[in-house]
Order: C-alpha cells, then structure tokens, then sequence
C-alpha cells in the first residue's frame, strides 16, 4: 500500500489564486483585501495558499496594525489575526478570519450582501443562503478549486487580545478559489504502480470533490470514501475493515491519517507514506516507510525514511522496480552461496572420515573461495524473472533453508563421485586428488549459478553479459592453474587429459540434476504454501 496526500504528489504543487468571490459568486477586491490582510499579518509558518494569495496582488497595509492572533490548528482548520484600522476620523478594531469554509459557516451568522461597501449590507445568515452557498462552495470545488472562507467581526476598541471565543457571531466575506492542476506524469505513475501490485490510496486534509476532481483527471481508479469526521467516530477495529474497500480518505487531520496507517499496518500490508507537512510527521514515523521530499519541513524529512530529490510518483515507481529487482539478486546470491558452501563443508567433513590426507589445503580453500566470490560480483547486474518484480516479495528463511537442504546434497553426491573416480578409478595421490577436487568444485560451484538464478529454464532466462563473462572467465582459470606457473605455489600439479572429459561428463550430469530437482523443488514449495493457504482461517 502506498498512501499519499494529494499536494504536490497528484498536482503539480503551483498553487494559483484564481478566484475571489462574495456570496452571490461575483468577483470582489474586498474579499481578497480581507484574505491578503489575514495572511500578510499572520506571524506562523505560511502554507502554500497563504503564499498564493500574498503572491497574487501586493496591497497596501498601511492604517493596519495587528493586534494579536489565534493560530491555525488542524482541530478548528481556521486562523484569525485581531487588527486596528486608523480610518479617517476614527479607529476601529476587526477580526479577519479564513479557514476551511466547513469550519467557518457554522461560526457565522451574517453574510456580507455588499462586500465593497461593508460593514454597510450585512443580512441574516438563513437556512435558504447557506443553502445556497454551499452548492456554490460544492461547484467550485467539483471544478477542481480548492476554498477558503473569509469572515469578519468588529471587536471593541479596548480589545488587546484574540481568544477563541470571538471566533463566534461573524460576518461571512465570501470565498477564495484556489487551482492546482493534476500532474501529468502521476497518471503514468500511477498505472505503473498498479500493474506492479501496489494499491495507492490518497490520504489528504482536503475536500473530498477535488481529490475526486484530481483521480478522475488522472483516469486513476478509486472505490470508497471516508470523511476525517466518520473516522473520528469509528473505533479501531472497525476502521480496520473499512480501510480495505476505501481509497480516498479526505478531510482527515494528523491523528486520522495515522490511525489510517496503522490501520492498514494491522491487517498485514506493507505501507508506504508520501508527504511533506507538518500535518504527515505522525504518519511519516509510524508507516513501515516514510516517504518525504528535500523541500519539505524540517519535521517530516525528520520522521522520513527516505528523502526524494524530486516530488514525482514516477521515482517511486522506478524505485520499487530497482527495490525488488535488487531484492531477488540479494536473496539469488544467498541461495547460491548457501547451497554451494553447505554441500561443500558436507563433502569436507565426509572426505575427511575415510582421507589419510587434507581433502584440500587451507591455501587451495582460499582461493576457491576468492575465485568463486569473484564469479559472482557480477550478481548485482543481474536480471530478474518478471515474475519476481510483479508482486511484492516477502523475506522466507524457511524457504532459503530449504533450498539449501536441498540443493546442497546434490553438490555433495557429486563430489563423493569426483572422489571415487579419483581414488578408485584413476588411484590419485594427494596433490592429484587436491587439484582435482579443486577444479570440479570450482566448476559446479559457478557454473551452477545459471540453474539457480532463476526458477525458469535458464536456457529461457539469460544472464547479464558480465555475469556470464565473470564465471567463464573463472572456470576457464580453474582448469587453467594445474599447468600454470602459480599453480605450484598453491600445491597444484598438472592433471592427466582423462580427468578433463570426464569433468566434462560430471559437470553437464550435474547441472541437469540440479536443474530436474529445482523444478521439483519449487512444484513442492507452490503446493506447501496454497495447502497453507487453504487452512487459513
């Protein structure tokens, strides 16, 4: 699961002011004054839309003085700034207040009909207007606007502070219209995600017709919606079943969009969190991986996993390609090394019940283990079947430990035949029998790693170049050292042209036996795990 807010994820982040309008929905200089007095004197950290409306117009706040503030809080969604006006023959003291229209019409009692000539024009706020209002609120805002409400209140010439309960008996202004258009390349994004098996869910603080507004312009499909204040009343073990059949969760505040988290974390998804707020730190810390950008707030890059240098869902996409492509070459390495150095300890120790000598020196070892290793740096490179990055992967030491119980028998059985051919076939001595094991184990040790990597037919999955040119390079240098100068100093001696044809002969045998238990294996390994499936509750 990767859940997101919208801002700046599924839009471009440019917020616009495009729209200042009074109650009956005509343009007005008066409501935007108000707002730009509200935003240039507020003292807290300024969010984009309050940078919106000073970027919009440069006004005049001379004759203004700011008295006191109530700040913005993600509980009231509405911020309020006490200023005096020197007008001409008098002074006069106003609370200028912008908020979420939600939260601000049910603190006013009287609309503006006359905005340019206020305080003159001010009627009852009735049934029939605020019905009125907020089907023109619900039509801006199905148009992709996102609102602000401006309302006021002349306060007594002897107030010297702003409290809460003065947010009260106010005069509505009218409306601000803000646009951030949807980001093309989300679209993209987005569909790629959802190919891969990861589910987006928008988790945001807005309303919910524009978030529906932007996932519709982005063709992104979505099913259910769930309102902050339906998630305020809902406990957690309800929540926790709603989760799974809604996608949009919209005007949530800090503590909703966590306990959507935790609730997806409960019922057994991976979650990831995309967002740069203040609002997302709580969901940032708490997601199995926080997501943020350099340009966020201190806060949230604090609470962050991981910093994205550009705001884009494409590098996430791209990001979790890599993330499981990487995954299964560190997982394809480990049961590579695992199974190998298991059936090479097993051989080991079972040469040495019956050997008068060393299986191998501690020198040879060494170098068998730096040749093998250097076989496999090329694994990184290494492509992967697509089966392994369509869905999400999970870490299965139960599986890893299996395949290496596996496989690790069957590296041993043919040494033990490398063994009987040296000693009873061809009757080695010890360095003879040294060299020898050492270059078929080298051999089957490599060459293995082209059944092992994929769990198809390697003839079908082909390798990065580099790693096939690695391991030819390796091999070729095994059979190579008994007759080379630094053969000597390692204890090797020349072996006779017998043992190459009948390495030949012992390593195609091999690697077509591994290639039949494979198959088998992973047939066993599909069924144990739908049985257990099936007996889930």
């Amino acid at each position: 699961m990767l859940c997101t807010d919208k801002t700046g994820t599924l839009t471009e982040g440019n917020i616009r002011l495009e729209r200042h309008l009074d109650v009956h929905g005509k343009d007005s200089e008066a409501v935007l004054r108000y707002a730009w007095l509200n935003c240039f004197f507020e003292s807290g950290m300024r969010t984009p839309m309050e940078d919106a409306v000073l970027a919009h117009e440069s006004l005049n706040a001379v004759g203004w003085q700011k008295v006191d503030e109530v700040p913005f809080d993600f509980e009231r969604r509405r911020l309020s700034v006490l200023l005096a006006h020197q007008e001409q023959d008098r002074q006069r003291r106003w609370l200028i207040l912008k908020g979420a229209p939600a939260d601000v019409l049910v603190h006013c009692t009287t609309v503006c009909d006359a905005p340019e000539a206020h305080p003159a024009g001010m009627i009852a706020l009735d049934a029939p207007m605020l019905a009125a209002i907020r089907t023109r609120l619900d039509s801006l805002e199905q148009a992709g606007f996102r609102t602000l409400a401006v309302a006021v209140k002349e306060m007594p010439l002897d107030r010297d502070h702003a409290r809460l309960e003065d947010e009260d008996a106010l005069t509505l202004m009218g409306f601000l219209g803000f646009l951030d258009p949807p980001k093309t390349s989300a679209a993209d994004a987005i569909r790629t995600l959802s190919h891969y098996a990861v589910k987006v869910k928008v988790v945001t603080g807005d309303s919910e017709l524009v978030t529906q507004y932007i996932c519709h312009a982005l063709a992104m499909p979505v099913s259910g919606l769930l309102m902050g204040d339906e998630i305020a009343r809902l406990d957690d073990a309800t929540l926790r079943g709603r989760v799974e059949s809604t996608d949009l969760f919209c005007r949530v505040n800090p503590m909703q969009k966590n306990r959507v988290i935790l609730a997806l974390k409960a019922n057994g998804h991976v979650v990831g969190y995309l967002g740069d707020g203040i609002n997302d730190a709580p969901a940032l810390h708490n997601a199995d991986v926080g997501i943020s950008v350099d340009t966020a707030v201190d806060v949230a890059k604090e609470a962050a996993d991981l910093i994205l240098l550009q705001h884009d869902l494409g590098v996430l996409a791209n990001g979790v390609l890599e993330g499981r492509r990487t995954f299964a070459n560190v997982r394809k390495y480990i049961m590579m090394g695992a199974s190998s150095n298991f059936g090479n300890m097993f051989s080991m120790a079972g040469a040495a019940l019956f050997l008068p000598f060393l299986p191998m020196q501690p020198v040879q070892i060494l170098l068998n283990n730096i040749l093998y290793d250097l076989s496999e740096s090329a694994v990184p490179l290494d492509a992967v079947d697509q089966s392994e990055i369509m869905t999400p992967q999970r870490w299965d030491m139960h599986f890893l430990r299996n395949f290496m119980l596996t496989m690790g028998p069957v590296s041993s059985l043919f040494d033990f035949l490398t063994f009987y051919l040296l000693l009873q076939v061809f009757h080695a001595g010890e360095s003879t029998f040294q060299t020898g094991w050492f270059v078929e184990s080298l051999a089957t040790q490599v060459l293995v790693i082209f059944i092992i990597r994929t769990s198809l037919n390697p003839l079908r999955s082909l390798p990065h170049p580099a790693l096939l040119l690695t391991s030819i390079v390796v091999v070729s240098l095994a059979v190579a050292l008994p007759v080379l100068p630094l053969g000597v100093y390692v204890g090797f001696v020349p072996l006779p042209s017998w043992f190459y044809g009948a390495l030949a002969l012992l390593v195609l045998s091999y690697l077509v036996i591994v290639q039949i238990v494979k198959v088998i294996f992973y047939r066993m390994t599909a069924t144990g795990l739908s049985d257990r499936k099936l007996r889930c509750p």
